[in-house]
């Protein structure tokens, strides 16, 4: 579905070249991507439980849609495509921030994005890729939060750093 080569980037986004997805992953080298917050008009963030077969964080709950613009595509672009292949959703969104961040997984392989945050709101109801996402839920970020500080195993680090850059960013523009 998605494909193997993804955009490597300066600090500076700029892009640098392309490399399978799996290889950047192994050598930790810093890539574009994209995170994806769409909130319902109670304020709840749609949350979704990354499959079990995913080859990282499988089963994590992490917000709406996280993942990589194709070689030659905008984040614009794949946004949409993104939302309809992992949640079955249709939803405009907004770029609100982009930060980077480096995490590394017990399984050998390391995260290293320059993410690109953007933030939709619409009440939908999910038909999830069940190849992607075996759980979908709203929550607020009250709750959310408390959940994490409980259990933060149970969910990805990259939502965990990005979350309070999100709150800060919704409140700024409230």
């Amino acid at each position: 579905m998605e494909s193997d080569a993804l955009i490597l980037v300066d600090e500076n986004d700029m892009e640098t070249g392309t490399m399978e997805k799996l290889l950047v992953h192994q050598l930790g080298l810093l890539h574009r991507a994209f995170s994806v917050f769409i909130f319902n008009s109670k304020g709840e963030l749609l949350l979704q439980q990354r499959a079990d077969g995913k080859y990282h964080s499988a089963g994590l709950w992490t917000n709406t849609c996280c993942s990589h613009p194709r070689a030659g595509e905008t984040i614009a672009k794949a946004i949409p495509r993104r939302l309809m292949e992992e949640m079955g959703i249709q939803c405009t969104t907004h770029f609100a921030f982009s930060f980077v961040y480096k995490t590394s997984f017990t399984n050998g392989l390391t995260e290293h994005e320059f993410d690109h945050v953007y933030i939709g709101n619409a009440d939908l109801v999910p038909n999830p890729n069940l190849l992607e996402v075996q759980s979908w839920k709203y929550c607020s970020l009250e709750n959310l939060e408390a959940a994490i500080n409980l259990h933060p195993e149970m969910y990805t680090e990259w939502m965990k750093i990005c979350l309070p850059h999100v709150k800060h960013h919704l409140k700024s523009n409230s």
